[in-house]
């Protein structure tokens, strides 16, 4: 149970940390709206939509003002579009797109998510149409967003698929040239991808998953560092175990809000609750960073020698916290490290302190992955192939989700600054190193086989 002085620090928490619910996501099963005919399709999509998600908005709006806690982004995630529209070729998918931004625009959420494919094992008609159509659905619209799932530790990797969205990549950025690329910004390359992420770009509804759920995902990277920093000033010799200790009580009590904003929109909605995803999501706010996070533990900067274990030490204190907290906790569940939408890890990548190897690095302890980082404008789609391998190979082989999110900026190169506005904010453009000659490796494709895992090391 909480002591008085604990919940006095959750009401502090709301009012002078940056304490918010990050995301509900209305999950919406788009399969009763099959049709081989495409107006019938879109109309279908259309209706289902505005019918469930009407009021959502409303009500998230209106359980936040309840408890003064406010919910930053309402959006949607469908069932993948790649399945449920196999039949349509790739002109016909950016027509499903635009019927898909549409219809989030009429009701009023902030992105749709679900333009999805699931290729890890083999690409079938739908998902070939669908990652072709991927470069003009997504710049082209405003809230769309786009994923893709290349690997898994049971399937393995498939080079073929990896190798289709480096291209993908790059014609999406050559696309959206004169917004530096942003629509790269909203596609994400997967291993191991969850069915329930409340969070963009990744989310989708899973085929396993009810007709209309509702998952969360909560905030606190402030209210984390916070509660550290409290602990630090208030004993003379605070060691790592007594402030992992500090952040599972805190990840508790963010939980514990979390779940009781999203279980309070689905009563409202009468929409069974789904799960709580307890990520440490940032944003390019002061006091709102992950990055500020490893300087209140001693480092000078995240990137520094001792990052990884930091990390480590702190995605593994949220989980322990989180899963006492609730029994339906799903989604990504880990401390994301975006380049551009943490202020505090863009200025480590700006100044050299965060390198593109060290973040591969990190990742191999937190998801998502390597995300929103922006790349030289002419890196080369083998060169973002090979990176997308990499990443993958992380996630395969430690059986744990890993993402890409990669923005080659055209015609910016290193050292300059990329702009998306908003929460995905900005960054600096960060090198790449051991990029010259031909990446034979990558043209090879085929499936890198399923790892073995008897004799794990």
């Amino acid at each position: 149970m909480l002591s008085p002085s604990e919940v006095i620090s959750t009401l502090e928490m709301v009012q002078n940390e940056h304490l918010d619910v990050r995301a509900v996501t209305l999950g919406l099963s788009l399969v009763g709206c099959v049709s081989d005919r495409l107006e019938t399709f879109r109309r279908n999509v259309t209706e289902r939509i505005l019918q469930t998600a009407e009021r959502l908005v409303t009500v998230c709006d209106q359980i936040g003002d309840k408890y003064g806690i406010p919910v930053v982004n309402k959006r949607i995630a469908v069932s993948p579009v790649a399945v449920i529209a196999a039949c349509f070729d790739a002109a016909q998918m950016v027509e499903i797109a635009h019927t898909l931004d549409a219809a989030a625009k009429e009701v009023g959420v902030d992105f749709i998510g679900g333009f999805s494919g699931l290729v890890e094992k083999g690409v079938a008609r739908g998902d070939r149409s669908l990652i072709e159509a991927i470069p003009v659905a997504l710049s082209t619209t405003d809230r769309l967003c786009a994923s893709v799932n290349v690997a898994s530790t049971r399937a393995g990797i498939n080079m073929d698929a990896v190798v289709m969205m480096g291209k993908a990549i790059v014609e999406a950025a050559r696309q959206s040239a004169d917004r530096d690329g942003i629509a790269c910004a909203k596609l994400c390359v997967f291993s191991n991808i969850p069915e329930d992420i409340p969070f963009m770009a990744g989310a989708y509804l899973g085929i396993g998953e009810a007709d209309a759920v509702i998952n969360v995902g909560v905030s606190g990277p402030g209210v984390v560092k916070k509660a550290i920093d409290r602990a630090m000033a208030s004993t003379d010799r605070p060691n790592l175990g007594y402030l992992s200790e500090i952040i599972k009580r805190t990840a508790y009590k963010v939980t514990r809000v979390g779940e009781l904003i999203g279980r309070e929109v689905a009563n409202g909605l009468g929409i069974r609750f789904g799960v709580v995803d307890l990520s440490l999501a940032p944003t390019p706010n002061v006091g709102d960073s992950v990055g500020e996070i490893f300087q209140s533990l001693g480092l000078s900067s995240i990137g520094a020698p001792g990052s990884t274990a930091a990390l480590a030490m702190l995605n593994d204190a949220v989980k322990k916290g989180g899963a006492f907290a609730s029994s339906h906790v799903g989604g990504l569940s880990g401390a994301f490290i975006p380049v551009s939408e943490d202020l505090n890890i863009g200025e480590a990548a700006a100044n050299g302190n965060l390198s593109l190897e060290k973040l591969e690095a990190l990742t191999s302890v937190c998801s998502v992955g390597l995300d929103m980082v922006a790349l030289p404008g002419d890196t080369s789609a083998e060169t973002i192939s090979a990176i997308i391998a990499d990443e993958m190979a992380i996630g395969v082989i430690n059986r744990k989700t890993t993402a890409v999110r990669l923005i080659p900026v055209p015609g910016k190169q290193a050292g300059e600054r990329a702009y998306f506005g908003g929460l995905l904010g900005e960054a600096p453009i960060m090198s790449i190193r051991g990029t010259t000659g031909e990446n034979a490796f990558v043209r090879l494709g085929g499936l890198i086989p399923a790892p073995i895992h008897s004799l794990r090391n």
